[in-house]
């Protein structure tokens, strides 16, 4: 674990921990509440047609006409599939020493990933909406 964050820090990289829950206004959990109940009927196929990301976009026109989830670990499956990378990485022998080493060795572990992996997250989300809507917009299991 510490390799990795030393590398990842000497590339470059100004992270924080992140906290266990994260912090939600009551307007936070009032727009996520409300995204919540306008995607609860989804089925899978209307999910497999939504932007995963957690990075910024860039386009030449105005919209893509793509849903993208809020950036909430309860609505984006993107951080299950950095938590299986980061497992993954750490559990590689020997460790990664340089940036490169690093950079081919999550190429490796993200065509590792098994499809089914990913599909049962896409899966995932009609169940993680009726968690949202049980606790009101508040942190879930997810």
């Amino acid at each position: 674990m510490r390799t990795v964050q030393r590398t990842v820090i000497n590339m470059g990289s100004q992270s924080r921990k992140p906290t266990r829950v994260p912090l939600l206004t009551a307007r936070h959990k009032a727009l996520l509440l409300s995204w919540a109940r306008q995607h609860y009927h989804w089925t899978v196929y209307d999910w497999k047609h939504v932007a995963w990301s957690d990075e910024s976009r860039f386009q030449l026109y105005r919209t893509d006409a793509r849903v993208r989830p809020p950036k909430s670990p309860e609505t984006n499956i993107i951080e299950d599939i950095r938590d299986a990378l980061l497992n993954a990485v750490e559990n590689r022998s020997p460790p990664s020493r340089t940036p490169m080493d690093l950079w081919t060795v999550l190429k490796d572990e993200w065509c590792e990933l098994p499809p089914r992996y990913l599909q049962t997250l896409v899966e995932s989300m009609p169940h993680r909406f009726a968690a949202l809507l049980c606790v009101r917009g508040g942190p879930t299991r997810y």
